[in-house]
């Protein structure tokens, strides 16, 4: 599973939306959509400031990632970003990496 943490803010109409439903509501509608593609959610919180929400997410790959930002960003109700997070153990499996880079000459 990719983790991820999404950062959102809703717009008018989704901030409507919210009121109608309170924060059950939505994690309620966010456990669904991220379940409907075999994932699962850590974590919700709300906040205030330039994000409304704040999530964790387990989800099966990036594919999964991407079309639930499509849809999220489509509905006119959120702006989002999805941050990926990566581990401890897999940032050790990245630094055993061999890369080779040649920066730009000056």
């Amino acid at each position: 599973m990719a983790k991820y943490l999404i950062q959102a803010s809703y717009t008018a109409e989704g901030t409507k939306g919210l009121l109608k439903e309170g924060g059950t509501g939505r994690r309620r509608a966010v456990e669904e959509v991220v379940g409907g593609l075999g994932g699962t959610v850590e974590a919700m919180y709300f906040c205030y400031g330039a994000d409304d929400t704040v999530l964790i997410v387990d989800l099966p790959d990036a594919a999964s990632m991407a079309a639930v930002s499509m849809m999220v960003t489509a509905s006119g109700a959120l702006q989002t970003r999805a941050t990926p997070l990566l581990t401890v153990e897999e940032i050790d499996e990245a630094t055993r990496k061999q890369v080779a880079f040649r920066p730009p000459k000056a």
